[in-house]
């Protein structure tokens, strides 16, 4: 095929981007908020990009082994919008991007992938785009590594901007990337050198191409307001498979925009009436906002209908392989059998007194092994959050088939890529760190429980039990913390048993993430019968023997202390119930019948409510009610042994039940 002239290519292309620029205009300054500069500023690389090298199909959003595109800078939305809309995605439609950023319009004011299909992932949180395409293309290599190229073989292409690659977790993400040699992943830099205070000279004075460079990038530079220069960096890019490619495209922040590109005052804001005429007669762009000439937009949609053919070979491909239906079970997330309830019959047989942390990698070594969707990992504390099974080999530049990702002292990082992984789809993603390092990657474990991906946390030393490391390393706010995120199922597991029960619950929930909060230090094995109480949310580990007068509720490690204290108040004749609550999250879910059995509403005098959990206590007023009684910790802990950190911090039978006694005025 002869190629297309330079400048018949230009003449085709401009309008088209021009199009970018004016919907996004007209969006903005509809809903008189938003971003205009960045999609006005990236519609001509955008346009070359979508024209001539992505792969994707608008009639199938889903599509396997598309390429993935996401626009890390997810201010800039109207970009996406754009662009899903003009090459003939079913979303957004017209009157949606008209309705930009109001109530009912999938058209929010970040991209949003729960809104629409079209959407690979939320975006918003600066770097975090860029971080979770890592997980993306890590994922694409490793189904590559079992499927072959018939199956799996696509780029994930990213749109970031100064602000994305200024984020510390960008560094996280980039060293992981360059590391691993993820040559299917594509960056494109919009470099048009200002955030919203003005100029990048303000805040910054890092060669970053040479930083990328030294991270194990190739990179690649061009004028992202030429297309032939865009399109020669662009197939330098997708030619390029030895590793990550950053393309920094040189562009005019509000490109169009006569008097103001170029400057901050179009980073966020409306360019104003007068400024949006100006830029149709700079654009030569007649039309009445939100109407897109016929022949530009059948450009466009010519542009959407190439995805199809490549779709049609794929799916003859598919069609053909003896591993279709594996892939399409595993690309739809289902859950293969497991030899879960056979081991947790094997715990009930034989008890076991172990930390949860270890409970947890018992319960792995049964998981990973039937589980073949599972690729595990940690922030460098592998043999801390004992997440490596013998199942999970190393993930590496050099065995793409592992299932184990040793990422370094990047909790975010980490966390980005999980996100990425789950998205992606054919892996469900678990990692681990220390409980007080979720702090670390919290931003990203929030958009987990927002974008609704199996993302399994594994936050192991999770209390004052640590022991000896310190104040700095115990968590004290971080469990309740956590609890506040929607859509975030927390675990807190107080035996080998509910350790077992709560990874079968964190699998089984595809659109909500999950949290176990283990233990480092042993536990004794406190269930004596299966059935998967743990799926209540909380559950009567004991009934009161005496006159029932308390109830103890109490999570992980205090399960112990409140079953000891129940121990003491039945020797002097009072009754205590003892419920063990692995997850708050469920609990609520249950059924008022089942809720009010469990914690009936009585008076205290009547019946005394008492939390016990070695952490903050605020929150706990929704079990305990007004008048009951909290036990935990709303101060920082200190270094020693844990038993001696118990009993400073009255976390011990001893010391709670002169309490209760107190309150029932015994």
């Amino acid at each position: 095929m002869t190629p297309e002239p330079e400048q018949s290519a230009a003449a085709r292309l401009a309008p088209m981007a021009n199009a970018i620029r004016a919907l996004s205009m007209d969006a903005v300054q509809a809903a008189n908020s938003g971003h205009p500069g960045m999609p006005m500023g990236m519609a001509d690389v955008a346009t070359v990009l979508w024209s001539k090298y992505l792969k994707f199909d608008p009639a199938a959003p889903d599509w396997a082994d598309r390429d993935r595109f996401v626009l890390s800078a997810g201010h800039g939305s109207m970009l996406i919008y754009s662009l899903l809309y003009l090459s003939g995605y079913a979303s957004p439609t017209i009157d949606d991007i008209r309705n930009f950023r109001q109530l009912g319009s999938v058209c929010a004011g970040h991209p949003e992938n729960f809104l629409i299909p079209g959407i690979e992932c939320t975006t918003g949180p600066l770097g975090q785009g860029l971080a979770m395409a890592v997980g993306m293309a890590v994922a694409e290599r490793h189904l590559n590594a079992g499927y072959g190229d018939a199956l799996v073989d696509h780029n994930t292409w990213v749109v970031a901007g100064d602000g994305c690659l200024m984020e510390g977790v960008n560094h996280e993400a980039i060293g992981l990337a360059g590391h691993l040699r993820l040559g299917r992943l594509k960056v494109l830099w919009d470099s048009n050198r200002i955030t919203i205070d003005g100029s990048t000279d303000l805040s910054t004075c890092e060669d970053i191409p040479a930083r990328y460079r030294a991270s194990g990038w190739h990179v690649i530079e061009c004028d992202g307001h030429d297309f032939a220069d865009i399109d020669r960096a662009l197939a330098e890019a997708k030619a390029h498979d030895a590793s990550p490619v950053l393309v920094e495209c040189r562009t005019i922040i509000g490109k169009g925009a006569p008097t103001k590109q170029g400057t901050s005052g179009v980073h966020g804001a409306a360019l104003g009436d007068a400024e949006v005429a100006a830029a149709r007669e700079h654009l030569v762009w007649t039309d009445a906002p939100f109407v897109i000439p016929d022949a530009i937009l059948a450009d466009w949609r010519a542009v959407g209908a190439r995805g199809a053919a490549a779709h049609h070979e794929w799916q003859g491909r598919l069609d053909q392989s003896s591993k279709a239906a594996e892939f399409a079970a595993r690309m739809a997330g289902e859950m293969p059998a497991t030899g879960l309830d056979g081991f947790i019959a094997g715990l009930l047989a034989e008890p076991k007194k172990v930390a949860t942390r270890k409970a947890s990698e018992m319960a792995l070594e049964v998981l990973t092994v039937d589980v073949p969707a599972m690729i595990g990992g940690s922030a460098d504390l592998t043999g801390s959050n004992n997440t490596k099974t013998k199942a999970t080999t190393p993930l590496t530049a050099d065995d793409y088939a592992g299932r184990y990702l040793y990422y370094g002292i990047r909790e975010f990082g980490m966390a980005c890529a999980m996100n990425g992984m789950a998205l992606h789809g054919g892996v469900i993603p678990y990692g681990g760190t220390f409980l007080i390092f979720s702090d670390y990657c919290r931003n990203a474990v929030r958009l987990s429980a927002l974008q609704q991906t199996r993302a399994i946390y594994v936050f192991t030393h999770d209390s004052i039990g640590l022991g000896e490391d310190g104040p700095t390393h115990q968590p004290i706010e971080q469990l309740m913390s956590l609890r506040l995120i929607p859509n975030l199922n927390v675990f807190r597991p107080c035996d080998v048993v509910e350790t077992a029960e709560c990874w079968a619950l964190a699998l089984s929930t595809p659109n909500t993430p999950s949290v176990l909060a283990l233990s480092r230090q042993n536990l004794p094995q406190l269930r004596e019968e299966g059935g998967m109480l743990s799926a209540r949310g909380a559950y009567r580990l004991r009934a009161a023997r005496a006159a029932r007068k308390v109830i103890l509720i109490a999570t992980g490690s205090e399960v112990e202390v409140a079953v000891a204290t129940a121990d003491a108040l039945e020797a002097e004749g009072i009754g205590a119930d003892v419920v063990s609550m692995p997850c708050m999250e469920l609990f609520e879910a249950q059924d008022e019948a089942y809720k009010s059995d469990l914690l009936p509403n009585l008076p205290p005098e009547q019946l005394l409510r008492v939390s016990i959990e070695a952490g903050a206590t605020l929150g706990w007023d929704r079990y305990t009610m007004a008048n009951g009684l909290k036990i935990g910790l709303n101060r920082f802990g200190a270094s020693a042994p844990a038993e001696d950190l118990y009993a400073k911090f009255g976390l011990t039978a001893e010391a709670i039940v002169p309490q209760i006694k107190t309150k029932l005025s015994i």
